[in-house]
């Protein structure tokens, strides 16, 4: 697959530059996203949600009360859950909800995630993505040349570029990473993709190896 090559200004420069299809352009496999984006998200829980447990209430442990002949339900002490003031019952405790998934799998789910985006022809290719300064209304005049304004953008670069992360930090619908940072997750969520012709390098050396 060969896609047009374009300027910062949204002009064609006249040349193409051709998708690896060993990333680009295989069968999709929906499966392998799930897993990948399922972990993704778990991986970003806190987990830090709590609730105090009879052990952990402080008080005394003296028995309240004789065990038999009131009339009422035995108890022991005044940490007992069934009294106001009283530790909790099976209430959450912080946990860790990281999961793993295989390096192959996560390849595979970040191939399928391109491949059909590329189907969708929702992959634009700059030259190269730079800003002289960080200016938002000027990375917006950018997304808004490709006619991305209104729509979730992410924006992959080959190498960092402070003034254009700082350009697009403020915008709910724009994101900005670097090859490393790509993931599944962003790819999916977003509706179109534009690339440096450096990123697309970039990516075919991680998810060819």
């Amino acid at each position: 697959m060969k896609l047009e090559v374009y300027n910062i200004k949204g002009k064609e420069l006249g040349r193409k530059i051709d998708l690896d299809k060993s990333v680009f352009q295989i069968d999709p496999s929906h499966h392998a996203i799930y897993l990948d984006v399922k972990q993704h998200l778990a991986n970003k829980r806190q987990g830090t949600n709590s609730t105090k447990q009879r052990s952990f209430i402080k008080g005394s442990t003296r028995k309240i009360k004789k065990q038999k002949g009131t009339g009422t339900a035995r108890a022991g002490n005044i940490k007992n859950p069934i009294f106001r003031g009283g530790g909790r019952v099976f209430g959450p405790l912080p946990r860790d909800y990281k999961q793993k998934v295989n390096k192959k799998v996560k390849n595979l789910a970040r191939k399928s995630a391109l491949s059909i985006k590329a189907k969708e022809n929702a992959i634009k290719v700059l030259d190269k993505f730079d800003l002289k300064k960080p200016q938002t209304k000027d990375f917006l005049k950018i997304l808004k040349d490709f006619g991305f304004n209104d729509k979730k953008s992410l924006v992959v670069l080959g190498e960092s570029n402070k003034n254009v992360y700082l350009s697009s930090r403020n915008l709910k619908n724009s994101k900005v990473v670097i090859v490393s940072e790509l993931n599944t997750y962003s790819i999916s969520n977003a509706s179109n993709l534009i690339f440096d012709e450096k990123a697309v390098l970039g990516i075919v050396n991680v998810l060819k190896k």
